[in-house]
């Protein structure tokens, strides 16, 4: 593990009820979240909306940033398959 991911602080939401972001559709996200060339993630595709949820997940600054974004229903299923840091 690099000295950065180990001291890199994660946000966690307060609870998963309040994960209500969308689950359908194209969504681009903010630049502090996905700050690599811009993308718009589909989410009708397994692949593109399992990357949207990593990214989210490691990069998120806020809670709001989780609320926005996630969506606890399809996290609950996906989220042992996601490619996260281990902390």
């Amino acid at each position: 593990m690099s000295r950065y991911a180990a001291v890199k602080p994660y946000v966690l939401p307060e609870s998963l009820d309040h994960l209500g972001g969308p689950t359908a559709g194209g969504i681009a996200l903010p630049r502090h979240v996905d700050w690599g060339p811009r993308h718009v993630y589909d989410l009708t595709d397994e692949a593109s909306f399992r990357l949207m949820y990593e990214r989210v997940v490691r990069e998120a600054q806020t809670r709001e940033d989780l609320d926005a974004y996630l969506n606890a229903m399809p996290l609950r299923k996906m989220g042992r398959d996601l490619f996260l840091p281990s902390r």
